[in-house]
């Protein structure tokens, strides 16, 4: 009597092992992040409904153009990005916009740094100086642009109450156009440093301890600390807090609709209040739909670029 061969498993079964023990993990793994897709999913339709969703209206809106409200739209492809590029109302903007995000950024940064040096070290003094330093971070762009109105109008003003005791002649901080995008830049860097202020209090808790005191041990000053140790440790806080500098420059615009509208003569003009102008008052979404484009493929790239910055300084030796 022979011995019964021994049974063999078919081929399909041994195959299927793997993928059976694959979709039993996939589904385990799923099961228990379910919680947290759960708690994502209102702020994912949000994001669709309200981020997303406008991004792609905003992209078809600028191939098609409407000659009045009532007219049909016609398809344009990109004609109005080229008409946003030759309006010299748009490249004013775009002029204006710089000028106002380097002269806001500037001084905020440089406030914010000098404030959170004074103010690392916790007490109950600094703790209340940080607060008020703050403070006018918590109060909204309407309000603070209507209290800077006052102070800046003219003859009558908080401003000129106290330089009209010095200058025979006071100038027309709003009414100038040669300086009226400067007087608008002070409510920035006034609301803005103290909010930068926070990054750099968060950054300086990085810098060791330890090495601050051996180079004052090793007679190095307040100045060769600062420029050897604690700047090269705040670089990435450097680069994240210039990003946000620059967002903030061109989606703030409150204080422009408060204070100047635009003028005088558009000298404070800046690209969002340019794109509300072609949506609203000149109803040509087209227009206001490619200069949004363009507004948000600029910050995006310089987003992008600063974050690859800060990613290889870290990544680096």
């Amino acid at each position: 009597m022979s011995l019964a061969e021994p049974a063999t498993l078919p081929v399909a079964t041994t195959s299927a092992a793997p993928r059976l023990d694959l979709l039993t993990r996939l589904a385990a793994r799923f099961k228990a992040s379910l919680p947290a897709y759960l708690l994502l999913l209102p702020s994912l339709v949000f994001l669709a409904l309200f981020t997303y969703g406008a991004m792609g209206r905003v992209l078809v809106d600028a191939l098609y153009q409407r000659a009045t409200p009532k007219a049909p739209v016609r398809f344009v492809g990109l004609d109005n990005i080229t008409a946003v590029l030759a309006d010299p109302a748009f490249t004013g903007a775009v002029v204006n916009n710089l000028i106002y995000a380097v002269g806001t950024a500037v001084p905020s940064i440089a406030l914010a740094l000098l404030f959170a040096l004074a103010l690392s070290r916790t007490h109950a003094v600094n703790s209340a100086l940080r607060a008020a330093l703050f403070l006018p971070v918590l109060i909204p762009m309407v309000a603070a642009s209507a209290l800077f109105l006052f102070i800046f109008l003219p003859n009558v003003g908080l401003l000129d109450y106290y330089i009209g005791r010095l200058l025979p002649v006071l100038p027309n901080w709003l009414g100038d156009p040669d300086i009226a995008l400067w007087a608008i830049m002070v409510i920035t860097v006034w609301k803005n440093a103290g909010y930068y202020m926070l990054f750099f209090l968060a950054g300086l808790q990085s810098v060791p301890d330890d090495v601050m005191e051996a180079a004052h041990l090793d007679g190095a000053g307040p100045w060769q600390r600062f420029r050897h140790i604690i700047l090269p440790e705040l670089k990435p806080t450097f680069l994240f807090v210039i990003v946000i500098a620059t967002l903030n420059a061109v989606t703030q615009v409150d204080h422009v609709f408060v204070m100047t509208k635009g003028g005088p003569s558009n000298s404070t003009s800046l690209v969002l209040f340019y794109i509300y102008e072609q949506a609203v008052e000149h109803y040509d979404i087209g227009k206001a739909s490619a200069a949004t484009l363009l507004t948000l493929a600029a910050l995006m790239g310089l987003t992008a670029l600063s974050f690859r910055t800060i990613a290889n300084r870290e990544g680096g030796p």
